[in-house]
């Protein structure tokens, strides 16, 4: 099981070195940095971070080929890749609708431009020229293969992610939502060009650790309402949550009352969509995400109370392995 930090550049650039200062110590394979316009830039971010650390492999998680062109997500990994001295990964997903239309973007046909996007970037990043002779002859990158992962979550998605990525990043936190998302993606896997590749299949859950269990709960809740929010019906019925009461938690969150919002969301919902509890609770959890077939557990907001001593609990988790 490799395991990965999920952060989001939106504080100063030296709490986030500092953070994953931390998480390399404490043994974390990965770190994934999230790409969104109204945040710091994330490339920017892991070049300081990746002059600062050793061990640990980032990248963006994940950049959309619509606000980036694949060709600039090329070149800044494979940068990457030479600043960290070979630690670059990336990952490639669809965005969201909402922010094309606040960028005034047009989101057409996600899955084909995503699974075009990964084209785009793997043959850049191999060196290779695309057919109008395009190519990255001014960069050198030091891996002789970037692994990139596609960040999905709808059938056709996580189908497409199988044929074309070297990874999914899963965004679900329950062994439900893997039991089927893991099927799809090996559905696509069968169809690809190489279907004997070794894949990454990474839980990107909503993760919330602390000794306190109900702690633990209470952090997660105002994360789990959002999700809740924006979760599909399809989604809702298979958690059994009605309808309704994501409409309730959904009007909470629009007025801003983020406290009831909070208040509406149960520990069953809780467990639906993040992971949380203590180290012994969270190692369960992962062993059970391990024997459906997920090999990467990617650690998520809120993370703990204390962000740092929550990690430092997750400490226990990897000693595990």
């Amino acid at each position: 099981m490799k395991f990965s930090l999920e952060l989001l550049p939106n504080e100063p650039v030296r709490n986030i070195v500092d953070v994953i200062k931390l998480a390399e110590d404490i043994g974390f394979d990965n770190v994934w940095i999230t790409d969104h316009y109204n945040n710091r830039d994330v490339f920017e971010v892991l070049a300081i971070v990746a002059s600062n650390t050793s061990t640990i492999k980032m990248g963006s998680g994940v950049s959309n080929p619509y606000v980036r062109n694949p060709v600039t997500i090329a070149a800044a990994t494979a940068t990457l890749d030479e600043i960290s001295d070979g630690r670059a990964i990336v990952g490639v997903g669809p965005g969201d609708k909402a922010t094309m239309e606040t960028l005034n973007l047009t989101w057409n046909k996600p899955v084909a431009t995503v699974k075009e996007a990964i084209h785009t970037i793997r043959t850049l990043v191999d060196g290779n020229v695309l057919g109008d002779n395009a190519s990255l002859n001014g960069i050198s990158r030091i891996q002789d293969y970037i692994p990139i992962y596609m960040a999905a979550q709808g059938p056709r998605m996580l189908e497409a992610s199988g044929e074309v990525a070297d990874g999914t990043l899963i965004n679900a936190s329950n062994e439900k939502d893997f039991e089927i998302a893991i099927p799809l993606i090996n559905k696509g896997i069968e169809k690809s060009a190489k279907p004997d590749r070794n894949f990454n299949y990474a839980a990107y859950t909503a993760c919330s650790i602390e000794s306190d269990l109900n702690r633990a709960y209470d952090n997660a809740r105002i994360v789990v309402s959002f999700i809740i929010a924006g979760a599909p019906p399809v989604v809702l019925k298979r958690h059994n949550i009605p309808v309704t009461v994501a409409a309730e938690i959904n009007n909470a969150l629009m007025n801003h009352d983020f406290k009831k919002a909070a208040t509406l969301v149960t520990d069953d919902m809780c467990n639906s969509f993040a992971v949380c509890g203590n180290p012994e609770n969270i190692l369960d959890k992962i062993h059970k995400f391990e024997e459906i077939g997920i090999n990467e557990f990617v650690v998520g907001s809120p993370i703990g109370r204390n962000r740092e001593e929550s990690l430092k609990l997750l400490g226990d988790v990897l000693n595990s392995y």
